[in-house]
């Protein structure tokens, strides 16, 4: 029999101990709150800002906003064919370079980044099996600092796989949940289950260490003893009448009839109750009435010291036994009270009623389960205010702490998504006080005191984001000497900041973030000669950018200024540097080029604020779009396709944007979106885009494939081809097929594989969809055929593609050419490549491949012009240096790049070097580093060996 946990609950009454502070609205118009008191090192923050808040916050949502409704500006809407001028467009003027500087990154960041990879891989390579959760969770915290998600991703997944206790199970598998986002998937519940045991909500409460085991399947298909019916229950052999009663215990009016010797079994206090001499031993009837249980508790416990199961009972009956096993210090009784009530929590409310008699009983299964609960309904369970009592307070961080489940990895967890939705509210200053009271290791106090430093200086509380940041950098953490610098600047000690800055330039090895935070306390030729040199060390730092962009704007050089903004938008998306570029489009009256970007920008981020936060982005779109050419949906496309085909990814999302404005319930434009989003390296919005395309698909196999590729992009790769194979069996689509082709040949296919990618991939294009599609499955295609040596039969897919304007297969077909000793022809084909892209790095890069030595070395010159992030120019570089005996040359070129792109292969090359070279610990750190970003890595793992073995011989 099933019990309705509500119905059989409602009329228990919470224990006074149990009860917490009451939580109360937080007044807007109140003055700020007192800073946390302490010392510099940042050890105590028991009666901090938080917990002196706490009273105070009742209504979350009131604070939720980054900024309030008052400061928006809102400007009138513009009739078609007006006349306006950008200063009516313009609320807050030009940008001005006195009002612009860069955030402060709130992850780790360090001077030497490769060292402290190579420390960290040390760490998870000699530390015990138990301990490894832990170095992957640091491993965790270096990566969130770095561009590439899938990094940290794994890393998670790493430490989930070794986590030991139910607790870091628990936090790790829901963390993996979120950044999946799945509460954003219509239709689907917190505690759906994945399929396997790594994210499992049942597996993560089970204790003890199997990591082979967290990629099995795991058994929520079956079902718990806790949800058999009464029919699946065996029936206990032993009537009634057979047992041998010999006791009874009175409770009130009523007896209820025991087998002594198994009550006493129960615990030790029971056993010498009835068997220790106590008058109670040779009574018959005992009285029971005062001890805190009902007639239906007792009867229970009688059932369980006979069948040790808890199947039939009531939710509110199982609890009075829990505070019976507690009183009477019956262990078993405990256990299995404990291991039911967890196995009923399903959703918030559930968690809410039980998580109070789950810390009032210490029942530590019980806590987790609601815990558990809790963080798989993230975000939206940290706006419940009892939520948030729970998790910010530090009296509920001691009662969770009492029980072991307020952990860092807990709290780090919390942090980053509080920061995400409001980094000034007062939840993420108490949840970073709580990361705080949590943070042991060294690395975590760097993190935590980083990061209450960060929070602190946007709340414009510059003297308490001083000491935390001080606080860190007495912990180890030289990058936030930085933020000791703006906290000062801050508050008008300028030479100081300066002083600052400029001694962490004179102490270490210099970095672009350095030189670019020393320019905001100089002037002049000073500062744009910092800006230029962090520039050159770190050409992926927006602000030095958006800076002499400015400058040229006050300058009245509007052009330049664009310009200058291209050279990073050429292979950096960037958001603030999207808005830059709009704002100065709108003043140089060039509001179509505006427009576009302010689109790109919204498909980033949708609740972006322009113009130092008083314009909400879409406020603009409307205000501009009646200044800008007037498109149908049928012209959008044509302009899409027009984009696509000149590789111009930012154009097509602006048009993309504008469609879906006209139609936004079309899934198939999401898709397209998301593949853009992918193409410009924008993860985190591709994986928005395609949460949004799963959720307005009317049709299941269509949601199966969109299902997939969310599953694919991050990282479960069997569970996309799963889904791909599901969509089939339902209806044949493009979609399906390429999905699963794709995701077959993400592997080193043997040649019966790349003929089933093959097949795969003809499949597709059998079914009904658009040229964009279609040119990208033939050009896959083709490089499949190139992998079986089908020259040919590649050519033809690329030239179909081709024909339908799919500019990329032109590179296919290049390297067709080359495979064919036609190297001219290759020449010729990646130079038309070159004249119809816009983003073209990539095609100078491929060029240079088919050219002679002095020309290649000049189109890999202008693919690093315009995409420093890509890395085989480096290693080409480096390579002929080395050929030329110019080790110390090839060196530098490869730290060049790594400095600001910490690359596998690029570490695994300058390792080499280093290793021919004779420098034998160099190349270990270098490689030590390198198996940091892919522990598996053939080539370097050979490499490491044989660095280290001289080392080792040394050493005997």
């Amino acid at each position: 029999m099933q019990h309705n946990l509500f119905t059989t609950m409602r009329s228990l009454k919470l224990a006074e101990g149990c009860k917490g502070t009451q939580v109360y609205a937080l007044n807007p118009s109140a003055p700020p709150p007192p800073p946390p008191p302490g010392n510099s090192g940042g050890g105590g923050t028991g009666g901090g800002v938080g917990d002196k808040l706490l009273q105070h916050l009742q209504d979350h949502l009131r604070v939720n906003s980054v900024r309030s409704k008052s400061s928006r500006t809102y400007l009138p809407p513009i009739q078609a064919n007006a006349v306006v001028s950008p200063e009516s467009l313009l609320p807050c003027g030009l940008p001005d370079t006195d009002l612009l500087e860069p955030q402060i990154d709130p992850c780790l960041k360090f001077v030497d980044l490769v060292e402290k990879m190579a420390e960290v891989y040390r760490r998870i390579d000699d530390c015990p099996q138990l301990e490894k959760s832990g170095a992957y969770l640091e491993q965790c915290a270096i990566f969130r600092g770095l561009s590439d998600p899938k990094l940290f991703r794994r890393s998670l997944r790493s430490s989930r796989q070794h986590a030991v206790d139910v607790h870091a199970k628990v936090v790790l598998a829901s963390w993996l949940r979120y950044e999946r986002r799945e509460d954003e998937l219509i239709g689907t519940n917190s505690m759906d289950c994945c399929g396997r045991n790594l994210e499992c909500p049942k597996a993560t409460l089970v204790s003890g260490y199997d990591p082979e085991s967290v990629y099995d399947a795991c058994v929520c298909s079956g079902a718990s003893r806790s949800e058999m019916n009464d029919d699946d229950v065996p029936e206990c052999s032993t009537s009634e009448e057979e047992l041998d009663y010999d006791m009874s215990f009175c409770i009130g009016d009523e007896e209820v009839r025991c087998v002594r010797y198994k009550i006493a079994s129960l615990s030790r206090p029971f056993k010498a109750m009835l068997y220790g001499g106590f008058r109670e031993t040779k009574r018959g009837t005992i009285n029971f009435t005062q001890n805190g249980i009902s007639v239906e508790g007792m009867r229970a416990a009688e059932i369980f010291s006979r069948t040790n199961r808890l199947d039939n009972f009531p939710p509110n009956v199982v609890l009075e036994l829990l505070k019976l096993a507690n009183r009477f210090c019956c262990d078993e009784l405990k256990s299995a009270c404990d291991s039911h009530l967890a196995h009923l929590v399903h959703s918030l409310d559930e968690a809410m009623l039980l998580i109070e008699y789950g810390l009032e009983e210490a029942a530590c299964l019980l806590v987790a389960a609601c815990l558990q609960v809790f963080l798989r309904e993230l975000p939206s369970s940290m706006h419940n205010p009892n939520v948030i009592k729970i998790f910010c307070s530090a009296e509920g961080r001691e009662r969770l702490a009492s029980l072991g489940h307020a952990s860092f990895a807990l709290y780090f967890f919390l942090s980053q998504i509080a920061m995400e939705d409001d980094m000034k509210s007062n939840t993420t200053v108490m949840l970073m006080e709580r990361l705080v009271e949590c943070a042991v290791e060294n690395w975590e106090k760097q993190l935590a005191y980083h990061q209450l430093g960060v929070v602190m200086l946007e709340r414009k509380e510059f003297k308490d984001a001083q000491r935390w940041f001080n606080a860190a950098v007495e912990a180890g953490h030289l990058y936030s000497l930085v933020g000791v610098a703006r906290s000062k600047f801050k508050r008008d000690h300028r030479y100081s900041a300066y002083k600052i800055i400029n001694s962490l330039i004179s102490d270490h090895t210099a970095t672009g973030w350095m030189h670019q935070e020393r320019s905001l306390y100089c002037s002049g030729k000073e500062r744009l000669l910092d800006l230029d040199t962090a520039t050159e060390l770190d050409p992926t730092l927006t602000f030095p950018y958006k800076f002499r962009a400015v400058a040229l704007v006050e300058e009245n050089q509007f052009g330049a200024a664009i310009s200058e903004l291209n050279k990073i938008l050429g292979f950096k998306a960037s958001p603030d540097c999207l808005e830059m570029r709009a704002w100065i489009s709108i003043g140089k009256e060039d509001y179509e080029g505006a427009l576009k970007d302010i689109r790109a920008l919204l498909t980033l981020e949708p609740n972006f604020m322009m113009f130092n936060w008083k314009v909400h982005a879409d406020h603009m779109v409307e205000l501009l779009r009646p200044l800008a050419q007037q498109r149908s949906q049928a012209d959008c496309w044509m302009q899409l396709f027009d984009h696509w085909s000149s590789v111009d990814d930012i154009g097509s999302l602006a048009v993309v944007h504008d469609m879906l404005a006209n139609d936004p319930g079309n899934s198939l434009l999401r898709f397209r979106q998301s593949l853009l989003l992918l193409r410009l390296n924008c993860q985190k919005a591709a994986m928005r885009s395609l949460r949004l395309a799963r959720n307005h698909s009317k049709l299941k196999h269509e949601r199966l494939v969109y299902e997939g590729w969310i599953l694919y992009d991050t990282g479960h790769r069997e569970e996309a081809l799963a889904k791909a194979e599901e969509s089939i069996s339902r209806q044949r689509s493009f979609e399906a097929f390429f999905l699963k082709a794709y995701a077959l040949a993400d592997s080193t296919l043997d040649p019966k594989s790349s003929d089933y990618v093959i097949q795969l991939l003809d499949e597709a294009l059998r079914c009904p969809s658009d040229a964009l599609r279609k040119g990208q499955a033939l050009n896959n295609l083709g490089s499949v055929y190139v992998d079986c040596d089908k020259l040919d039969l590649a050519a033809d897919c690329y030239t179909n593609a081709l024909n339908i304007k799919h500019t990329r297969a032109h590179q296919g077909l290049a390297r067709v050419y080359h495979l064919k000793n036609q190297r001219k022809a290759a020449y010729d084909e990646m130079t038309k490549l070159i004249e119809k892209a816009q983003n073209n790095a990539s095609a100078y890069e491929k060029r240079s491949e088919y050219c002679d030595r002095e020309m290649a070395q000049s189109d890999l010159s202008l693919a690093t012009q315009l995409d420093p992030l890509r890395t085989y120019p480096y290693r080409y570089r480096a390579a002929v240096l080395m050929d030329d005996h110019k080790e110390n040359e090839a060196i530098d070129e490869l730290s060049r790049a790594i400095s600001f792109k910490p690359d596998l292969q690029l570490l695994h090359l300058r390792a080499a070097f280093y290793d021919s070279m004779g420098e034998g610990a160099s190349a270990i750190k270098d490689c030590e580093a390198a198996l940091c970003i892919d522990p598996g890595h053939a080539d370097t793992l050979d490499l490491y060996h044989k660095a280290r073995e001289p080392n080792a011989t040394d050493q005997k």
